[in-house]
């Protein structure tokens, strides 16, 4: 049903405007929401659907306007609900002697609380259904911005069904704010973010100093490693693993030498068992 709908949704810089184009909607009565959503059950007719949607619409404002202290955009919110009324719309039952609201506002909430839990800053704030109701019901239980008192804890806590150090624990999330960790600059003066003062663990002088003392044994090892081997053991090590270009097979090698393949592979895995044993001593 949502892919055939097309009604107004709320666009950066003119939600506005969006309410006030669904608040002159016009209601339905009683009757007229009964015939349309028959038409709907019985029929599939869309357009009965999106008429019950569109008339609706203001409803999904007002809630949303509600959930304005979890900082999300107003609009976003807006845009859930919708969903949730579009879900409500599909599954009324003109039969049961309901308005559409009464039924709708179950599918605008939860579709609205499920995008808060998901997109609010602290992910994962809640997740049993007693935490969620702890989440959306402790900020209107609070009587005001101060600390709440152990009284007052274990007062929430028993209301709600829940322990009192999670009623702690849930408010000092609620309460606390964000820091972005990269605060980034619209202009040349220097702003500073946490992510300034954090260590850059290849960065410190004592590591720096460690890694340039490895880089110069490796260095000179290999050297003296390579200079350890015969020629012609030397010689195979060097085009096979150090050329600046295409390595030399097996094959260009044993004809170069006027041996077997295996000959070489047998050559070169001796003289690199012996390397790396010169190798490991160093570092």
């Amino acid at each position: 049903m949502s892919h055939a709908l097309t009604f107004p949704v709320p666009a950066t810089g003119s939600l506005d405007q969006y309410i006030q184009s669904v608040n002159r909607m016009p209601m339905l009565s009683e009757q007229q929401e009964v015939e349309l959503a028959t038409r709907l059950r019985d029929e599939g007719d869309v357009n009965a659907a999106r008429q019950l949607v569109m008339s609706h619409l203001r409803v999904v404002v007002s809630i949303a306007r509600g959930y304005l202290g979890y900082g999300l955009p107003h609009a976003d919110l807006i845009q859930e609900g919708n969903i949730g009324l579009m879900k409500a719309v599909k599954r009324f039952d003109p039969s049961r002697g309901v308005r559409l609201v009464s039924f709708a506002i179950h599918w605008i909430k939860a579709e609205i609380h499920e995008y808060i839990l998901k997109n609010w800053r602290l992910v994962k704030i809640a997740t049993t259904k007693a935490q969620r109701k702890l989440f959306f019901n402790l900020r209107g239980m609070k009587t005001d911005s101060t600390t709440l008192q152990p009284a007052e804890v274990q007062s929430i806590a028993t209301q709600l069904g829940v322990k009192p150090e999670e009623v702690v624990e849930m408010e000092t999330r609620l309460t606390g704010r964000d820091i972005p960790l990269d605060a980034g600059s619209d202009d040349e003066d220097e702003r500073f973010a946490p992510i300034a003062y954090l260590p850059d663990p290849h960065a410190e002088p004592s590591a720096l100093v460690e890694q340039a003392e490895l880089a110069h044994l490796q260095d000179t090892g290999l050297r003296d490693a390579l200079a350890s081997l015969d020629d012609r053991s030397r010689a195979i090590v060097q085009r096979r693993w150090l050329a600046e270009g295409d390595s030399a097979t097996l094959h260009e090698l044993a004809a170069e030498y006027g041996v077997s393949a295996e000959r070489i592979r047998q050559i070169e895995a001796k003289a690199m068992q012996k390397m790396r044993g010169l190798l490991a001593a160093v570092v």
